[in-house]
């Protein structure tokens, strides 16, 4: 039981450090764009925070309006950092909660290990959504010909590792969640057996049947 929880919990922490990852690095959409006035493509890379050029300079920066940002790039935002909280959350309750849940009285410290699922799993769907909705944009919008130059968009690193972040997350929190919930119902089972019923004599009734 512990080495399970162990490993759901180490499978949900490295999903949390995947969305770190995500949220920090500035490679969600790649996009190259070819013109016939420049010898060498120019490629530039948007992430949550700033967009980076690769023209030469190498430089980032930070968007100067929301207008700059695409509607999946705002979204995801919000989601990525409201998953990470959710995710620390469930890592302080998983953690915490057990040592916690022992020292009260009547307090069953399984509870804690389903609630840590319960939110791990949150935090992957948290991800999944602005996950899925990037790539499907950067699918559909994979090559743009125009007149005077044409613009390609390719999935950035941050992308790939989202969808890891996810499988991670998702799975540690099912792992966690249903622990939890067997333990619990294990712990009920033990609490309320069979009661024997006896006779006058004090002897089961059964032996008389």
């Amino acid at each position: 039981m512990m080495s399970k929880r162990m490993s759901g919990l180490v499978t949900a922490i490295v999903g949390w450090v995947a969305t770190i990852i995500i949220c920090a690095l500035p490679m969600w959409r790649v996009t190259t764009c070819s013109s016939s006035t420049t010898m060498a493509p120019q490629s530039y890379s948007d992430g949550l925070w700033v967009t980076c050029s690769y023209d030469g300079t190498g430089q980032c920066r930070s968007y100067s309006s929301l207008l700059e940002i695409t509607p999946d790039l705002q979204v995801a935002r919000v989601m990525v950092v409201t998953s990470l909280i959710t995710a620390f959350a469930s890592l302080l309750i998983s953690v915490v909660g057990r040592d916690f849940g022992s020292c009260m009285g009547g307090v069953d410290k399984n509870r804690y290990t389903a609630v840590s699922g319960a939110l791990f799993f949150t935090a992957g769907v948290l991800i999944l959504v602005p996950i899925a909705w990037t790539t499907s944009n950067i699918i559909n919008n994979f090559y743009t010909p125009m007149s005077a130059e044409a613009v390609s968009r390719e999935l950035g690193a941050a992308i790939y590792i989202g969808w890891i972040a996810v499988l991670l997350l998702l799975s540690g929190g099912i792992i966690l969640s249903r622990l939890g919930t067997q333990s619990q119902q294990d712990s009920y089972a033990k609490n309320y057996r069979g009661v024997k019923t006896c006779g006058p004599t004090g002897y089961p009734m059964k032996d008389y049947v």
